[in-house]
């Protein structure tokens, strides 16, 4: 990033790249007040090429966001009545400071989170995209992107068509989606781009076959991957290929048996060390049923249960050369205790 981008003496009384180098070095919790000071401060924290200067200087901070359940069921914590799904919010948990927050809910939908909506990545912002209405239960093609330095939601430009439990991968300020099923569960082949900073969805070349409730991942900044799922025809018999999309080709490839057969690989796939996938479940009988994983650079954020219906743990793995190392309980707030469905990492 050029300094001259921005003007001079951004700090009074120091040269230009000083006060750079000073607002470069502010946390990210502090940028929404630092913003307020000046018009020059505020253009400079908001532009992207400021956020690419922290993330090459590595004053960039990662945190893992989750759609998590209410503790009790209910945003008032009391407990759910029979028969009524759980409400889901976003909780933050930074590993740094083992500190947990809550993000502010969508104002279009105050009363939780589209059930099963999908989290992503972008440019030091969160992607909240698709998931089932809280009361109707109808899919919904809400996008709604939060700005962690506003602190609030901003509409994004819908879907271009109802997909639930689709994969969902995020690289360079672009949301890849892909599979899942439409409003009649047929599943779906179908794979789109979504372009945040210019708000607009394209459409990809299709799947090698139909792949409801798959499971994406990125690996580097070269390709996503969507793994396993099963047609309209087979459903439940989740398959042990994936379907690898190419950033640099914009093209996508088969790869077989990389994933167990009959296994769903919701919110449990993950990447070892060795760039090969691994399945956050198989790590410890103590997340065996429910896992969920998020990387957060050399340690990843696993949470789960031992069996059904046990208490929700949440551990940190250390990652070390091809292999991973033992899981660490970590102690959780009781309103941040309710299980996870699915994450993201964020790097703020």
């Amino acid at each position: 990033m050029e300094n001259t981008e921005f003007a001079t003496e951004l700090v009074p009384g120091l040269p230009e790249e000083l006060g750079l180098e000073c607002l470069t070095r502010l946390p990210y919790t502090a940028h929404r007040h630092a913003s307020r000071v000046c018009h020059r401060w505020r253009d400079l924290l908001q532009s992207q090429e400021f956020y690419y200067h922290r993330q090459k200087f590595g004053y960039t901070h990662k945190v893992a966001c989750l759609v998590q359940a209410f503790s009790g069921g209910n945003m008032d914590g009391g407990p759910k009545k029979p028969g009524e799904s759980p409400s889901y919010g976003i909780a933050v948990f930074d590993s740094v400071s083992r500190s947990w927050d809550r993000i502010a809910l969508v104002p279009t939908y105050p009363n939780g989170l589209p059930l099963f909506c999908q989290l992503a990545s972008c440019e030091g912002k969160l992607v909240l995209i698709g998931g089932w209405d809280p009361v109707s239960y109808d899919p919904v093609t809400d996008v709604f992107i939060y700005d962690f330095m506003t602190q609030q939601w901003r509409k994004g430009k819908d879907m271009p068509a109802k997909r639930s439990f689709f994969a969902i991968g995020a690289c360079s300020g672009r949301v890849y989606v892909a599979g899942g099923h439409d409003e009649n569960k047929n599943a779906s082949k179908a794979a789109w781009v979504y372009d945040l900073r210019n708000d607009e969805w394209t459409q990809l070349g299709d799947l090698s076959q139909e792949r409801d409730e798959c499971e994406g991942v990125v690996i580097g900044e070269e390709e996503f991957w969507v793994v396993s799922g099963y047609g309209t025809e087979s459903q439940g018999q989740f398959d042990g290929s994936a379907d690898v999309y190419e950033f640099k080709s914009g093209q996508w490839r088969r790869v077989e048996d990389v994933w167990q057969p009959g296994r769903c690989p919701r919110s449990i796939v993950g990447i070892g060390k060795d760039g090969k996938l691994l399945n956050w479940a198989e790590l410890d009988p103590a997340v065996r049923v429910g896992a969920c994983g998020v990387t957060l650079g050399s340690r990843v954020l696993v949470t789960g249960s031992e069996y059904q219906g046990a208490p929700h743990g949440f551990f940190m793995v250390e990652m070390k050369e091809g292999q991973t190392g033992k899981l660490e309980k970590i102690s959780v707030p009781e309103e941040f205790s309710g299980f996870v469905q699915s994450g993201c990492c964020v790097e703020i």
